[in-house]
């Protein structure tokens, strides 16, 4: 697998990035960026949500080096640039999130803290997000963590949530795991499918990640499945028990959001200590992705969030 980057004329890398290929302890190949500008006064090191890839945070990472920071990014096994199976590349083939901790240990043990200046800040977003609750229940790699629509809550739609479990069960216990939850897509998203999606208002931002996605359709992937549920759904059980994060966590949160509950985000927030919350009332699942005036206010709690 050769580590490299998708740029467009749309979506430019950021100044200075570098693609890098890890491997994790269970021999897993990842690909990662880092962008150093020079007197850097810390790193932002980024977890995308489920599906996510590298390019698409490239408008981002920017954003952050004009605020002076470093940036490293990761795609999580299974998505994007990293390794996922030969067969049914666009199959979700996820079991446990435990993987997903082996990659941000990789991330920072081999990427980050050996060539990226401290402090080290987190940015996660929804799945990314979840990731980084699992490990601020006890590594101290970060000063601060933001976590972006996390994933704390499913929402399961129209399936009351027994006959959702009842389901999930099934599948998992009869071998089925690897089966696409019903109604999703079962390959990537594209410019036609822009009308009525809940992850963003922002048609130029959609068009310009499905660009990328036409120049390196490799980087898609499809829907969830009854595995990737079930995985999540008890990954969030135990997160559920946090006592308190290992650093401060700002999570942001999207007030139309439907892909993750907002009710279980502000259960977390009432329940943890060192959380706050923020909400921006109009936007959608992907903040990062939305029109400027959503992102210029979660750069606003990004700014006020961190030391001065």
């Amino acid at each position: 697998m050769q580590a490299i980057l998708h740029p467009t004329d749309e979506n430019p890398a950021p100044p200075g990035a570098v693609c890098v290929e890890l491997v994790t302890r269970d021999k897993t190949r990842l690909r990662a960026m880092r962008a150093v500008p020079e007197n850097a006064r810390g790193t932002f090191v980024i977890l995308g949500g489920r599906g996510d890839f590298i390019e698409r945070y490239f408008e981002t990472a920017r954003e952050l080096m004009e605020r002076g920071f470093a940036v490293a990014v990761l795609d999580m096994r299974g998505q994007g640039g990293s390794q996922r199976p030969k067969r049914q590349p666009f199959r979700d083939r996820t079991r446990s999130f435990a993987g997903f901790d082996e990659d941000v240990r990789t991330l920072m043990d081999d990427l980050v803290i050996p060539s990226c200046p401290a402090p080290y800040y987190a940015l996660g977003h929804s799945t990314g997000a979840h990731v980084l609750l699992r490990l601020l229940r006890n590594k101290k790699w970060f000063a601060r963590a933001i976590l972006v629509s996390p994933l704390i809550e499913i929402i399961y739609g129209p399936w009351p949530r027994p006959v959702a479990w009842l389901l999930l069960n099934t599948m998992w216990f009869t071998g089925l795991a690897n089966f696409f939850l019903p109604g999703v897509r079962k390959e990537p998203m594209g410019r036609a499918d822009f009308p009525g999606n809940p992850l963003t208002s922002d048609r130029h931002r959609w068009d310009r990640d499905s660009k990328t996605l036409e120049v390196a359709p490799q980087l898609g992937l499809g829907g969830p499945t009854f595995g990737w549920l079930g995985a999540a759904r008890q990954s969030i059980t135990r997160t559920r028990r946090m006592k308190k994060p290992t650093a401060p966590v700002l999570i942001v949160a999207a007030g139309a959001d439907r892909v993750v509950g907002n009710e279980g985000i502000r259960r977390l927030a009432r329940k943890v200590p060192g959380v706050a919350l923020a909400f921006i009332p109009d936007a959608n699942h992907e903040i990062l992705g939305e029109r400027d005036m959503i992102r210029r206010q979660f750069f606003a709690a990004l700014d006020s969030f961190l030391p001065a």
